[in-house]
């Protein structure tokens, strides 16, 4: 415990750059309850937290990341699902989060549950989010600093369309058995898409989550995936956290609901080692 709040102290102390240009990042792995939404709510509160103007767009049906984020997300409440089939502006649809002021997120509803199939016979299909993003990105949100795309646990249209309008592609793996054989799909789809449709997307970060180090099975996963993909794969693991897991029954994500628990502390540092990542990467180019 007095090691998680000397890192907290050393967080507190130090500077999240903010990036240079607004950083699209879609949150993705088609395996479900690998800590997606939950990496995707808690990096974009860290960030929120640390000064950054950070939006959410929750595009998997589920609406998890709206729950977590405490925005209104019932049946019928402004979404993803307009924006994307009904051409409303993502700034109409926007709500900002009670918790962090700097924090909003686009919410989805149970509507979104049919728009896989629903965008099949719109024009430009894989493009519908781009285009909606660009627009947010031009005007009314042309300060924003990071814009995270929470995917669905699959690969069908609306990850398409999520990783068609990204720069980076952040990939939670939890550390089991098969962690590796979704990932080999996921890199495919990448690749897919950087060589058709997007030529400037990249996987830029792989967290690991649900880190038990006591076990052989967590160390020798964290070990292969770290083989494969050393510069992706940051240093901080995510352990596994009751704080976590009941945040969002509050509301809330982990950084606020305990800020000085393990799992938030975790997330704190994930959220810096991005900030840090973006800007070293920005210089360079």
């Amino acid at each position: 415990m007095m090691a998680t709040e000397r890192t907290r102290r050393a967080l507190e102390a130090s500077s999240f750059p903010l990036p240079p240009r607004t950083r699209v990042i879609a949150v993705s792995n088609q395996k479900g309850g690998v800590g997606k939404t939950t990496t995707s709510v808690n990096v974009a509160a860290a960030l929120a937290k640390r000064g950054a103007k950070v939006l959410v767009i929750d595009a998997d049906p589920q609406g998890n990341a709206s729950t977590a984020l405490g925005v209104d997300h019932h049946s019928g409440t402004p979404s993803i699902y307009e924006a994307l089939l009904d051409d409303t502006p993502l700034e109409e649809v926007a709500q900002r989060c009670p918790e962090v002021d700097t924090l909003w997120c686009v919410p989805a509803t149970i509507d979104l549950a049919g728009a896989d199939i629903e965008l099949v016979s719109v024009v430009r299909r894989e493009f519908r989010l781009h285009g909606a993003i660009h627009d947010l990105l031009a005007g009314a949100g042309k300060d924003l600093d990071y814009v995270f795309i929470d995917c669905p646990p699959s690969l069908g249209l609306l990850t398409l369309n999520a990783m068609v309008v990204a720069n980076e592609v952040l990939i939670p793996i939890q550390c089991e058995y098969y962690a590796l054989e979704g990932l080999t799909q996921l890199m495919k789809t990448v690749e897919m898409v950087r060589k058709h449709l997007n030529p400037d997307i990249h996987v830029s970060t792989i967290v690991l989550t649900m880190y038990d180090g006591r076990t052989n099975l967590a160390r020798e996963v964290a070990g292969e995936v770290r083989s494969h993909f050393p510069n992706e794969t940051l240093d901080q693991t995510v352990p596994r956290s009751v704080r976590v897991s009941e945040a969002p029954g509050f509301g809330q994500t982990v950084i606020t609901h305990d800020p000085h628990s393990s799992g938030a502390v975790a997330y704190m540092a994930i959220a810096r080692d991005i900030a840090v990542r973006g800007a070293a990467g920005a210089e360079q180019q």
